[in-house]
């Protein structure tokens, strides 16, 4: 069992760390809790569901520290977000141009802002794709929503793929916005938007495999999701009729260590080489552009 050693992986969800725990980051999701005690209780969203959170080195470099990182498990290229005015991020283009891509995450509340802004990052910055996490958003914008519907246009306008989270989410904020079956009128709607379903879509991972059958354009990325608990409906799907649609993604450092991925992932019952292949490397180059791994 286990993928070939050769393979050069795409990891579609890595986030350049902010400090040696990252709690920056945890404290973004502070406005999503609804009240004092919420907030004091679940300070880190992700802890409930990760164990081993990981902990950082001290370094006054963290994108070399991730590149490091990268280096040990033969991550090629990983995708990472994207902030206007983000320090982090130039200096991941300007030193290591070959070795990230980045989404832009957005909120549609802020309507033709959010436009202006994803053609600005796209001109200025080169982004390869957008993000929106719907539950997120402040207030909550579901998938299928009219204010999503600028954000799905300007994305088709560019031939931007746009990465959603679908499924329950993780921190403790109502799931409605992200059911599953919302998907479906966004595919009908913009046939030629190029959707990839982020964080599971659980406990509706059944019917994204159906929606992937039924629409070209529709992918899934297994973020946020340790490789033994990928949920089995969509490793029968990318054995069979998926191998083209089901992308690898990690959670590092928001939630996973590359350590329990990596230590999982041989694990994972893919059937072959050519679907670990296409898994871990190629279904993600094509889709976001990026060369054939020499």
């Amino acid at each position: 069992m286990g993928y070939p050693n050769s393979i050069k992986i795409v990891d579609l969800m890595m986030g350049i760390p902010v400090s040696e725990t990252n709690q920056e980051w945890y404290d973004s999701f502070l406005p999503l809790l609804k009240d004092n005690e919420s907030i004091q209780q679940f300070k880190m969203p992700a802890q409930y569901l990760f164990r081993d959170i990981p902990q950082l080195e001290v370094t006054d470099d963290y994108v070399a520290f991730l590149v490091g990182e990268m280096d040990k498990y033969n991550i090629d290229v990983s995708l990472v977000g994207y902030f206007e005015g983000s320090e982090a991020a130039f200096s991941a283009k300007d030193n290591y141009p070959d070795r990230f891509i980045f989404d832009f995450p957005v909120d549609p509340n802020h309507g033709m802002d959010a436009v202006r802004a994803i053609r600005r990052a796209h001109a200025e910055f080169g982004i390869r794709a957008v993000s929106v996490f719907p539950c997120g958003c402040n207030p909550q914008v579901p998938i299928n929503d009219r204010r999503m519907w600028l954000i799905y246009g300007v994305c088709c306008e560019l031939d931007l793929p746009i990465l959603v989270n679908v499924g329950v989410p993780g921190p403790r904020v109502p799931m409605a916005p992200q059911k599953t079956e919302l998907v479906d009128e966004v595919c009908y709607h913009f046939p030629e938007l190029k959707f990839v379903m982020r964080h599971g879509g659980e406990p509706w991972d059944e019917l994204a495999v159906k929606l992937m059958l039924k629409w070209p354009n529709l992918y899934y990325s297994t973020s946020a999701f340790a490789p033994r608990h990928y949920p089995k409906s969509i490793i029968r799907y990318l054995n069979t009729r998926g191998a083209d649609k089901v992308m690898y993604a990690g959670y590092y450092p928001q939630g996973l260590s590359l350590e329990r991925i990596f230590k999982d992932l041989p694990d994972v019952p893919i059937k072959n080489d050519d679907v670990w292949q296409k898994f871990l490397s190629d279904n993600a180059r094509k889709l976001f552009g990026l060369p054939t791994a020499s």
